[in-house]
């Protein structure tokens, strides 16, 4: 394990890249408003801790993979996920999650980032998104 100093560059260049079409498709949502308020005061150590927590939980869907997505480990790791994004960005209702967990799957760039913790892993969170958000 290393304790270097957590580098916030790959944050800072996804928040340039794609600042555009954020402010585009969510600009004028409350919940872009509540993500920009809170994130503007982190830390390096506040996303360390952020980033950890996500990869986490994002690890933990990957070692599902296999089982069923309704699985109770697997709801309990959407959960887990919900919470962190409301702690953390916005207050995440069912409706706003369900329509991440189909993004998570729609648009390759997220397929991608979230199957770097084993491919298929977007895939079953979003199918136990979608399975969390209809109960």
């Amino acid at each position: 394990m290393s304790f270097k100093e957590f580098d916030m560059t790959e944050i800072n260049e996804a928040k340039e890249k794609y600042v555009e079409e954020v402010k585009e498709r969510w600009g004028s949502t409350t919940a872009y408003q509540e993500s920009k308020n809170k994130t503007a005061k982190y830390t390096p150590t506040d996303w360390e801790r952020i980033t950890t927590q996500a990869n986490e939980i994002t690890s933990g869907f990957a070692s599902l993979l296999g089982k069923d997505p309704t699985c109770d480990d697997a709801q309990g790791l959407v959960r887990k996920w919900q919470q962190h994004i409301t702690v953390n960005y916005y207050s995440c209702t069912n409706e706003i999650l369900a329509g991440l967990g189909e993004m998570y799957v729609a648009d390759e760039r997220f397929t991608k980032n979230i199957d770097k913790a084993g491919a298929g892993t977007a895939a079953f969170m979003s199918k136990a998104i979608a399975h969390y958000c209809k109960k």
